[in-house]
């Protein structure tokens, strides 16, 4: 697996295609071996190793909605071999609880250090953290409501990029609740924009939307300084009615802050699917040869072409300790060839219009429950 998780080239797909399609089916014969749930899916659907001949039938994967799993904890291993778990924001109430096991993380470190070194994220430049989300505490409330969730510790693992100067956060434990700061992050903004260090800030988009349009108003324009990147992940979560276009949010922070859209970066990614997903200079998520996207009719669930809209279906072989191999999110998406980029980047690209309501999904979510509800049974008898 080190060739593909340790490799140089983040974006060499057809050169890894084959190593890809292997760990495809080794981890697929792990899940069906080691998940009782998984198996009865697998068994479900009638599936042997030959109907999976080449990256064109990955398809043919049994996937797991995201809904599902928001409902239902599932592992492939036991419990005292998991290094970590994480959460899932959970903006609907319920939230997905997916643990990593060792092998997992090292893959996962593997991709985190090539992503870097290709978008030039790493840097031995010291610099001032400005994180727009949970506050890192030892306080133990703190650590379950807000450490044991995948975007804390993105936005922390963030912080080791460059050496950290400082780090302020933008919600704060308070009483045992997290408070919005939005007051301190702008007097911080405004002090470091008077220094010489360089500022990173990253966050969920619709608070920096928020604090970037309330320093506007007030006339605050604070441009930091040469170096300084603005990081955005999580996505816009209950707020996506409200999501402002990339222009719009490009110019804002060009304007409040002085850092130019090349220095803009966005990731993608969720906790049943922790693959970095990072803006090419054209902010278009390319996929990694860590991952293959699918996007799905949603009705019929079948495969559509490039540059048709349907649901985002993700497959990675990355993480061992669950099966969660091929996963369904409730995201609209389009998948579009890397010609309609012109970044560079060889690989087709994955645009993500917005999440579906839940009674869109409730078909495919209601389909796999059954299912995995009976496989729980038969393992109870």
């Amino acid at each position: 697996m080190a060739s593909l998780f340790w490799g140089k080239r983040p974006y060499d797909i057809q050169g890894t295609d084959t190593i890809f399609l292997n760990k495809i089916k080794e981890n697929m014969l792990f899940q069906y071996q080691n998940c009782m749930e998984y198996r009865n899916l697998i068994e479900s659907k009638g599936w042997n190793e030959e109907r999976i001949r080449d990256l064109k039938s990955i398809h043919e994967i049994p996937f797991i909605p995201t809904l599902y799993l928001k409902h239902h904890k599932m592992d492939s291993l036991p419990e005292k071999k998991m290094m970590t778990r994480a959460t899932s924001s959970g903006t609907s109430g319920n939230k997905s609880d997916i643990g990593y096991d060792f092998t997992t993380l090292w893959r996962a470190l593997g991709m985190s250090v090539s992503m870097g070194k290709y978008h030039k994220m790493w840097s031995l430049k010291p610099c001032r953290y400005v994180i727009l989300g949970y506050e890192r505490t030892s306080n133990g409330l703190g650590k379950r409501d807000a450490e044991e969730k995948a975007v804390a510790k993105t936005a922390y693992a963030f912080t080791y990029l460059a050496p950290a100067k400082s780090r302020i956060y933008a919600l704060k434990l308070v009483n045992g609740e997290y408070v919005l700061n939005l007051k301190e992050i702008k007097e911080s903004l405004i002090k470091y924009s008077k220094g010489k260090t360089p500022v990173r800030i990253m966050g969920f988009p619709f608070h920096a939307f928020w604090l970037l349009t309330q320093m506007k108003e007030e006339g605050i324009i604070c441009h930091l300084p040469k170096g300084s990147v603005i990081a955005f992940g999580g996505g816009w979560k209950q707020y996506y009615t409200q999501q402002a276009d990339k222009e719009t949010m490009y110019q804002l922070i060009e304007e409040v802050l002085g850092i130019p859209r090349e220095r803009c970066w966005e990731y993608f990614g969720a906790v049943e699917h922790p693959i970095l997903y990072c803006t090419c200079k054209n902010n278009h998520f390319h996929v990694p040869i860590y991952s293959r996207v699918l996007i799905r009719d949603v009705d019929t669930f079948e495969p559509v072409a490039n540059g048709t809209t349907g649901l985002v279906n993700l497959v990675t072989p990355m993480i061992r300790s669950a099966p969660v191999l091929s996963v369904m999110t409730d995201d609209l998406g389009i998948l579009h060839d890397s010609s309609e980029c012109g970044c560079g980047i060889k690989t087709p690209y994955l645009e993500i219009l917005g999440r579906v309501g839940m009674e869109d999904i409730v078909t495919c979510a209601a389909g796999a429950e059954q299912l995995l509800k009976s496989a729980v049974m038969e393992e109870q008898k």
